[in-house]
């Protein structure tokens, strides 16, 4: 049953992460990567840390989620480009 809800939660952790990095990239361009490196290395530090292997595992899997994030932050800047996703007008 642990093992059906990880993979739920995880499923939510990266769903909760796609607008995440979409507003992030909107309003602070991919500049803001070093905050996500910073919650992934946080995430993965704790995740080697706590004993118990169901939160081990959630934690570790927001950590991961944030280390993707960044590259999706350079993604996300290509499909702005395309004209896929709007550009913020007030963002040089």
């Amino acid at each position: 049953m642990k093992g059906v809800l990880i993979g739920l939660i995880t499923f939510g952790i990266i769903g909760i992460f796609h607008p995440i990095v979409i507003k992030s990239e909107y309003y602070f361009g991919v500049k803001i990567w070093p905050v996500f490196a910073l919650v992934g290395i946080v995430c993965v530090a704790l995740g080697l840390y706590i004993e118990d292997i169901f939160w081990s595992a959630i934690v570790s899997v927001v950590g991961f989620s944030s280390f993707w994030s960044i590259l999706e932050l350079f993604e996300q800047r290509e499909r702005v480009r395309k004209g896929w996703f709007p550009k913020n007008p007030k963002k040089k």
